[in-house]
């Protein structure tokens, strides 16, 4: 090897002098390849690193879960007491894992409604010729049946009570009442967009309303209804929504023929993803068709969902229209251009 005190007295042996040359190529080459080397190990953990910041701060589809094995890393500097510190903490959360017994579980009920909430009372009284008993007396109040509902009012809760009163007849007792009448006579139930719900129709309105025009999920307007004093499920308002969106069927079917019944048609589709939908992938795409139509001073919209982009989702929609329709220059639309009655306009 060349020492330093070769560097400054080098031997005078032509033989020597060859053999600290090529004793020095080969530092040279050895040096070299090690550069190379390093050089591509930090260009692939540098593609490595702009693929894991792309993974956790790209789009939303894009994106995937911390685990507990990257979460340490993430969020605050790697040391030895820190990741003993997680670890810890994750035995504890462990440990804290509760087994209820099978038959200790209870049966979920209705929570009462609040009683610090106003309360509004709604009178259900049967007509003056109903409360006549069929001897010809007049029936006698002998009690009510209260009901409660929820009503929504912005940032205030209050109760609608909904009292029935009972009546009977004191005088023959209902011995001489009309075949098939009972003894005791109360007022009807209202009729109820959701029967044996607490849910308002004031209620179920800004639930959907703050969802699908305002982008409020469920989860988020179950922490903001907990703020506010009382708590409603995210399930539970995912099963009103199914609820209501059953009843407005023929209200769509409607709106449909009145769209259709106009002379032009607009018709566009977006994709967005479901989440946790059932036997799909994470990252499908969903479309979601927007149709307009209808009077052109009283346009009507139709949202319609598909889980593809197929033209079969406006075909079956459109059925036999005869008109203009007008669309982008997607592929799915070139039906139109084949289909008897409809005029192709591009967008």
């Amino acid at each position: 090897m060349l020492t330093k005190d070769m560097k400054t007295s080098l031997p005078s042996d032509p033989v020597d002098l060859q053999a600290i040359v090529l004793e020095l190529y080969e530092k040279v080459d050895e040096i070299s390849k090690n550069y190379e080397r390093s050089e591509m190990e930090n260009k692939l953990l540098r593609e490595r690193i702009h693929q894991l910041q792309h993974q956790i701060y790209g789009s939303k589809s894009e994106k995937f879960v911390l685990d507990d094995v990257f979460r340490p890393f993430l969020l605050f500097e790697f040391n030895e007491d820190n990741h003993r510190e997680s670890k810890n903490v994750e035995d504890e959360d462990e440990d804290e894992v509760i087994t209820i017994p099978e038959h200790k579980r209870k049966k979920g009920g209705r929570k009462p409604l609040p009683e610090e909430f106003p309360r509004v009372e709604v009178i259900h009284d049967l007509s003056e010729e109903e409360k006549m008993c069929a001897c010809g007396c007049q029936r006698s109040r002998i009690g009510e049946e209260v009901s409660e509902q929820l009503e929504m009012q912005p940032a205030q809760f209050r109760v609608v009570r909904h009292i029935r009163y009972k009546y009977a007849c004191r005088n023959c007792e209902g011995v001489e009442n009309a075949e098939g009448e009972g003894a005791v006579k109360i007022a009807p139930v209202p009729v109820q967009l959701i029967p044996k719900s607490i849910a308002t129709p004031s209620l179920l309105s800004y639930i959907f309303v703050s969802k699908f025009c305002d982008a409020l999920p469920f989860y988020r307007q179950e922490k903001l209804f907990g703020r506010i004093g009382f708590e409603i499920s995210r399930a539970t308002m995912c099963h009103w929504a199914v609820k209501v969106a059953d009843k407005c069927k023929d209200l769509v079917e409607l709106l449909r023929r009145e769209l259709l019944s106009g002379p032009l048609i607009n018709i566009d589709e977006t994709p967005f993803q479901v989440l946790h939908e059932p036997g799909r992938r994470f990252d499908s795409k969903s479309y979601m068709w927007v149709v307009r139509g209808g009077a052109p001073d009283k346009p009507v919209y139709v949202y319609i969902y598909a889980e593809t982009r197929s033209g079969d989702v406006a075909a079956n929609f459109l059925g036999a229209y005869q008109g203009y329709v007008q669309t982008d220059g997607y592929s799915g639309y070139d039906f139109l251009d084949r289909q008897e009655g409809i005029i192709h306009l591009a967008c």
